[in-house]
């Protein structure tokens, strides 16, 4: 028999980027579910060829799936993921809610699969921070390799990154400009049409916003606690697709052909590098892409055994809907969801 399974926050951007991906993916699910809020009851959402009727969390009787994917916040998630938990059922949860509990595994599939074991301590898997993900994909061929002891990156994120209402006011604001209407910045803290923003998230006693951080503490978490990390998160003008300037130091030697091929070689990833206009990858060419996107590769001369990369990727699909799927493929395979 199949899995059961229901998507709780299935009106959101990342909810209904799961279920398109469950669909396209061919997920053996027997049922799939789409939950939400009381307001959002009665709302129909597509699921391949099929449309389901969005159902009130608050009143759905989890006992009677095996796995729910959640994408409904980190308050949400701290109420509803031990109680789903308790009726039975596995979680993969898209918040920040459970990411830095040590008994919760944080995954990405290509970099630690192996991680998922660990669901039978609580019952939830943790899907990391977009720019994390994208990021893990990229490094985890070149850390087996060479080693890396420090990554310096920046990262250009998409306002789908704060979700329907991030990519609502760039849309707003720019027709606005054009009248000269003025701008009135709600989703974000500045105006984000024809602007950058080096702030995402809340700040931190460091100086630092907690956007940095959870690149920090996931990717030692994930990859190897020995890395240190070193990010400033920018959100910028795009709809959607983050991309990452990173710069690395390894341990050993790793020349830019070098990694070009390790990297072509890896799962997850595209290598898209040509010395030539139009020879690298931008978030408008990574939309709808179940790929990471690599470019730019470059060694560093300015630091021993120096490597700097492009990383690109669709926030919205590998960034958030994808991983979660991916990792519900990964507990099936493992035989870690008790199908009913």
């Amino acid at each position: 028999m199949g899995v059961k399974l229901a998507v709780f926050g299935a009106t959101g951007a990342v909810g209904r980027e799961i279920l398109t991906i469950l669909a396209e993916r061919l997920f053996p699910a027997d049922e799939v579910y789409a939950l939400a809020s009381r307001r959002s009851m009665g709302t129909e959402l597509s699921y391949g060829d099929k449309t389901l009727v969005c159902k009130d969390a608050e009143t759905f009787d989890f006992s009677t799936v095996d796995l729910v994917l959640m994408s409904a916040g980190g308050d949400v998630s701290r109420e509803w993921a031990p109680k789903i938990v308790a009726a039975g059922a596995r979680v993969v949860d898209n918040s920040s809610a459970w990411r830095t509990d040590p008994q919760v595994p944080l995954v990405v599939p290509e970099v630690n699969v192996e991680a998922l074991d660990g669901v039978t301590e609580k019952g939830i898997i943790a899907n990391p921070n977009c720019s994390t993900i994208q990021l893990m994909v990229a490094l985890k061929p070149i850390h087996d390799r060479a080693g890396i002891q420090r990554v310096n990156c920046s990262t250009y994120q998409s306002t789908s990154g704060a979700g329907q209402a991030g990519m609502d006011e760039l849309w707003t604001q720019t027709k606005g400009i054009y009248v000269n209407d003025s701008v009135d910045p709600q989703a974000f803290t500045k105006q984000i049409a024809f602007n950058v923003i080096p702030h995402i998230d809340v700040f931190m006693e460091d100086g630092s916003t907690k956007e940095e951080w959870k690149m920090m503490v996931e990717t030692k978490k994930i990859l190897d606690p020995k890395i240190k990390l070193f990010a400033t998160c920018v959100r910028v003008p795009v709809f959607v697709g983050h991309s990452i300037a990173v710069h690395l130091e390894l341990e050993n030697p790793l020349d830019a052909e070098e990694a070009r091929s390790l990297l072509r070689e890896s799962p997850g990833l595209m290598v898209i590098d040509k010395h030539e206009d139009e020879g690298y990858v931008t978030p408008v060419e990574c939309v709808g892409e179940f790929a990471t996107f690599v470019s730019r590769v470059r060694e560093d001369p300015t630091v021993e055994n120096g490597l700097a990369l492009w990383v690109v990727s669709d926030n919205l699909r590998k960034g958030a809907a994808l991983n979660a799927v991916q990792i519900a493929e990964g507990l099936l395979n493992r035989g870690l969801i008790a199908s009913s």
